[in-house]
């Protein structure tokens, strides 16, 4: 059964308009999580802000957003502030612009959603866009509010639907040019060139998502399972054995730790 659309507006390009529904493309929701315990009665730890200076709880109605003017004084800005400023294209992709595919580096893309057509009826306009942007090869820049933020979206089709990635603010972005400038462009050694293409074409293989296989999150949960587990009730033994066994299981065992190292003497 698909997961429950978190989004659910409009997809417009000119005239046409057809309802659509939104779905991140990818889940954490399989991670291994934890909670802060109280070792001594095994109940969960509540986090709770704290004023800095008087170290007294701070109620939630009195929490305020605040812009840092200076190391120790703050611009308070309220919800409903911030709020206002966003865009009202809260429920609509409004597609005014549309760009070559390969002209936006990957360093821009942030995280992407499956958009799909929330009405059969909508199908055909949906169609449409999808197709032709695949057709020219292009893919279309719209905004959005996502996340409580305003940001830029790049619609991309894939398949039979389309895939929405957020892009990342200008600020975020660093230029490449200020680390890479100093490297040498000077072509490497046709020799050495030779033997390295060769151990990229030994080791390529086809992509499978098992490359990206978490071994940490299997080797946790391996350990959560073995202490979930009952421990088995130990079993009394029936006879006790005599003092006299007991000596010679442990020689046995002695001799058997020390088979390979030497052989027990002849008298």
């Amino acid at each position: 059964m698909a997961p429950r659309a978190f989004w659910k507006g409009y997809l417009k390009l000119s005239l046409v308009t057809c309802p659509v529904a939104m779905i991140p493309a990818t889940s954490e929701s399989d991670k291994v999580r934890f909670h802060t315990l109280n070792r001594a009665t095994g109940n969960r730890v509540v986090s709770r802000y704290v004023d800095a200076v008087t170290a007294k709880p701070v109620d939630e109605a009195d929490e305020v957003k605040g812009y840092p003017r200076d190391a120790e004084n703050y611009v308070m800005l309220e919800d409903e502030e911030i709020e206002a400023v966003a865009l009202e294209s809260t429920r609509t992709i409004d597609i005014s612009t549309f760009v070559a595919k390969e002209s936006i580096d990957w360093v821009w893309l942030d995280r992407p959603h499956y958009l799909f057509p929330d009405d059969p009826v909508g199908e055909q306009a949906f169609s449409v866009i999808r197709d032709a942007m695949a057709e020219t090869k292009t893919v279309a820049i719209s905004r959005l509010v996502l996340y409580r933020r305003e940001r830029a979206v790049m619609l991309e089709p894939r398949d039979k639907g389309i895939v929405l990635w957020t892009l990342r603010y200008g600020d975020e972005v660093r230029e490449p040019d200020s680390y890479f400038a100093d490297i040498e462009a000077g072509a490497p050694a046709a020799e050495m060139m030779k033997l390295v293409t060769s151990l990229i074409d030994k080791d390529t293989k086809p992509w499978n998502p098992k490359m990206t296989s978490d071994p940490v999150q299997d080797r946790l949960l391996e350990i959560i399972a073995a202490k979930d587990r009952p421990k088995p009730a130990a079993k009394e033994s029936k006879a006790k054995p005599s003092e006299g066994a007991q000596v010679i299981d442990l020689m046995a065992a002695l001799r058997k730790s020390l088979g390979s190292k030497a052989a027990p003497r002849k008298r």
